[in-house]
């Protein structure tokens, strides 16, 4: 998605609780998978995103607790946001690497905050990494991940 479609939809949305429920409703449909964990964005900008996410049987593991991989799909999503809403039009990305430490378990609801300093041009392919922080109610880390992004020129942009 282009970057300022993204953010023009969150500036019209984002600014009441019914607004970020339908922009994170929006963006699970048009990005399926990551749509699945029902992750709730509560705060956009170019280069940061702040997602919440709700602890409920569909996200959990057999030990009670939120599953590794609805985290690991977290991170990806707020570095993702991160990401992607601080590049120019006229560049892409896609993940080719993900680290993940697991500190605790995850219980409760979660907060999964990114920042990341996108280039402000991209004329070619480069690498990336965002890190993605997860905690729970109390402030504490859950979970960090290490999002490798390649970056590049849309096929359009492409001179």
């Amino acid at each position: 998605m282009d970057p300022s479609r993204l953010l023009n939809l969150w500036r019209r949305l984002g600014g009441t609780g019914p607004g970020r429920w339908l922009f994170s409703w929006l963006l699970g449909r048009g990005v399926p998978y990551s749509g699945t964990i029902g992750a709730r964005v509560q705060e956009l900008a170019p280069g940061s995103c702040v997602l919440e996410l709700r602890d409920r049987r569909a996200v959990r593991n057999h030990l009670g607790s939120i599953h590794a991989i609805a985290l690991l799909n977290l991170a990806e999503l707020a570095s993702g946001l991160a990401m992607l809403s601080g590049l120019p039009a006229t560049a892409r990305g896609i993940v080719v690497h993900i680290e993940m430490d697991y500190l605790k378990k995850a219980r409760g609801v979660l907060r999964a905050t990114s920042s990341a300093e996108a280039p402000a041009a991209v004329t070619g392919p480069l690498d990336h990494v965002v890190e993605a922080r997860i905690t729970d109610a109390d402030g504490d880390d859950v979970a960090v991940g290490r999002i490798h992004w390649r970056l590049g020129p849309r096929p359009e942009a492409r001179t």
